[in-house]
């Protein structure tokens, strides 16, 4: 399957970091200069804008600029976006489940009593 650069598929990648996942925990407090996010992290600030600009360009956060400061804040969109695809998702699973446990349950039904092995 070829890879497509769509905004849920770059939201995914985003969201396969546990420095990126760190940042949008804390970012779900509130908005937060770009110096207060990147305090907890071991890293240098361009490894860490780095960082922020994965989740910008995926559109999970915006910034902006306000004096000499810059604020981050998550984008609520992008979230939904990616929960109503796994919701979707779940749902056809749920269903494919269902309809193998009925298929088991013929299946069972059907190999009782005649020599078969179930």
């Amino acid at each position: 399957m070829p890879y497509h650069s769509t905004p849920l598929d770059l939201a995914f990648h985003a969201l396969s970091d546990p420095t990126r996942r760190a940042v949008l925990s804390r970012l779900a407090e509130g908005e937060v200069p770009v110096s207060a996010l990147a305090e907890p992290f071991d890293m240098a600030l361009p490894s860490f804008a780095q960082h922020l600009k994965v989740l910008e360009d995926c559109g999970l956060i915006v910034s902006e600029k306000r004096g000499r400061s810059r604020w981050c804040k998550l984008v609520q969109a992008r979230f939904d976006e990616a929960a109503d695809w796994m919701e979707a998702e779940r749902r056809r699973w749920a269903e494919r489940l269902d309809q193998l446990e009925v298929y088991l349950d013929k299946t069972k039904e059907d190999g009782e009593g005649n020599g078969k092995p179930v």
